[in-house]
């Protein structure tokens, strides 16, 4: 375990490879779970747990670690599985998600394996609990399921998708011209989020819900012109997505000549310096982190009104 735990924050030489880390663990029963290294920031024993009124079902109380009370979710139930009872023996993975930290009761963790982006594969199509994943994968003739933690902290806290009525007076967007342009993201809580921000600039917006769907999509137009910008100007794109990650799919519109002239603004939950290299290293326009509304709608209008 302690190798696990040391091992956390060494994670960023994966970054814009089409590669990454998964940190593999377990709820109730014998499925194995995973979730982005890059979105852990510590893996602990599960702390002793204050309970406080008026909270989530799904959240089993907050944790008081290193000066900070963090509201830890019990992810089994957060799923629509039977609730984690007994919190003996059992981990909190304090991750970072849409600028907020959070803590997720687990069972166990196993351990971090590396994985190529193509080999995580969009999830079954399905209600009940496969409505909580956002792709899966195979490891030792096992099926690991990658879930989507947006979804989850969504239900438990819904996000304000809506933008200040002041940028709204700000924006200088033509739009009358209802632009077109693609959002591309692999949980479909953020594509909705999305979708509701920029609502005010009357935008036609395409969606994707991974890189090699939407650059499949951005050749099929580039068949018939030769500047796909000119069809769709913009595009907003997380990066952690089964098949094809965010930056890969950058490098892929800089490298075709008929996609090259399309914007891209990376919108993501991984943040820091070396994010921003990689944003300048495949040529991506800007990197925002999920998830404000006002920046968001603010860097879309940035961008078509140049």
């Amino acid at each position: 375990m302690s190798r696990i735990l040391d091992s956390v924050n060494k994670r960023t030489q994966l970054v814009g490879q089409n590669r990454l880390e998964l940190l593999l663990f377990k709820l109730n029963g014998r499925q194995r779970f995973g979730i982005n290294v890059f979105k852990v920031k510590e893996v602990l024993q599960c702390p002793k747990l204050t309970c406080l009124p008026k909270l989530n079902s799904s959240v089993r109380g907050v944790a008081h670690i290193r000066g900070v009370t963090i509201s830890v979710i019990d992810l089994s139930a957060a799923t629509g599985g039977r609730p984690i009872e007994d919190t003996t023996g059992c981990f909190i993975i304090i991750s970072e998600y849409n600028r907020s930290v959070q803590g997720f009761l687990v069972r166990s963790v196993e351990r971090i394996i590396n994985m190529n982006w193509e080999g995580i594969m969009p999830p079954p199509q399905g209600t009940g609990r496969y409505s909580y994943l956002t792709a899966v994968t195979e490891i030792e003739n096992e099926l690991v399921e990658i879930l989507d933690v947006e979804k989850i902290l969504d239900e438990v806290s819904p996000a304000n998708t809506n933008i200040s009525k002041e940028l709204d007076e700000q924006l200088t967007i033509d739009r009358d011209k209802h632009y077109h342009i693609m959002v591309i993201d692999d949980s479909s809580v953020a594509r909705k989020q999305i979708i509701r921000a920029l609502s005010a600039l009357d935008l036609q917006i395409d969606t994707a819900k991974d890189g090699k769907e939407a650059l499949s999509k951005l050749k099929a137009i580039a068949l018939d012109m030769d500047n796909v910008a000119h069809e769709i100007p913009l595009i907003i794109s997380d990066i952690e997505m089964p098949e094809m990650d965010g930056y890969t799919l950058t490098a892929e519109i800089r490298d075709d000549p008929k996609l090259k002239d399309i914007k891209v603004v990376l919108h993501t939950s991984l943040s820091g310096v070396f994010n921003q290299a990689m944003v300048e290293k495949v040529g991506a326009n800007d990197f925002i982190a999920k998830f404000n509304p006002d920046e968001l709608a603010g860097a879309v209008n940035k961008h078509l009104s140049i």
